[in-house]
């Protein structure tokens, strides 16, 4: 125990935490954290080992973005129970931020996948692949609902989940198979909101694992349904059965300059 009780230079105890000498003299300086010693003929600032948890204690509320005031509240009035209450404190803020950051990488990990696909996809094919169950917010709407009124519904749902922004989810539109089988192919009936790590929950849509028809779109609106005629013929000669919805979503809204130019991906499960 001697060994520890020997004092260290300034230099010695800002290596041996990884920080700059500078920051020990701004934290004595603001009195968060004195050394253990002054010399009285040349003011060196000497620390002991001692003082090492309180230093990384510190450091680490710093790492967390506690403000410098927080910090010297809480030093004031150290305990166990004040040090667990801001742990706890930190670590909910902490869970959080994290959850986002794993929605954000979710979201990066779409685009990317979105990317490789318009790098290596036919506009021609229609082919079969396999999803994983998917849970969406969804808003219901007909026919007759402006483009305004649209944006509002989103913007409640959006709102209700606590989804920061529209670029931390994927966003799109529904029509029912039945409603394809009779040629209504502008009867949209539900917008689609897919939230990274959104649980299971009662209110939710959920689109079903299994296996999926994937085609895509480019070209003028009003011959969309010439494409899904193709889609439709295509089960119809593969002896496949299509059920619940057609799910559709942009994929390359990113990267282009001109609405022309907009590649629409639909997905339809089979039954």
């Amino acid at each position: 125990m001697s060994e520890k009780n020997k004092l260290l230079t300034i230099g010695q105890f800002a290596a041996l935490h990884g920080i700059n000498k500078k920051t020990l003299m701004w934290y004595d300086e603001i009195g968060l954290f004195k050394p253990a010693a002054v010399n009285p003929e040349n003011g060196y600032r000497c620390y002991n080992y001692h003082q090492s948890p309180i230093l990384e204690t510190i450091l680490l509320l710093r790492e967390l973005d506690v403000s410098i005031t927080e910090i010297q509240s809480f030093m004031k009035n150290r305990s166990a129970e004040t040090m667990k209450c801001l742990l706890d404190e930190k670590i909910a803020a902490l869970d959080l931020q994290l959850v986002h950051l794993q929605a954000i990488r979710k979201t990066l990990s779409n685009h990317r996948q979105n990317m490789s696909t318009l790098l290596t996809m036919d506009l021609a094919e229609i082919s079969v692949v396999e999803k994983e169950e998917r849970c969406l917010v969804t808003v219901d709407i007909d026919q007759d609902i402006t483009f305004e009124k649209e944006v509002e519904l989103i913007t409640a749902q959006t709102a209700k989940y606590q989804l920061g922004r529209l670029h931390e989810a994927s966003y799109g539109s529904m029509i029912s198979v039945p409603s394809l089988l009779e040629g209504n192919f502008n009867n949209y009936t539900k917008l689609f909101i897919e939230i990274p790590f959104l649980n299971r929950q009662s209110g939710l849509h959920i689109q079903p694992a299994g296996k999926y028809l994937r085609a895509f779109y480019k070209g003028s609106w009003d011959r969309l349904p010439r494409r899904y005629e193709e889609i439709l013929a295509y089960a119809h000669n593969q002896g496949l059965t299509l059920s619940g919805y057609s799910y559709e979503k942009g994929i390359n809204e990113a990267v282009i300059h001109q609405v022309e130019d907009y590649i629409l991906q639909m997905e339809i499960h089979i039954q």
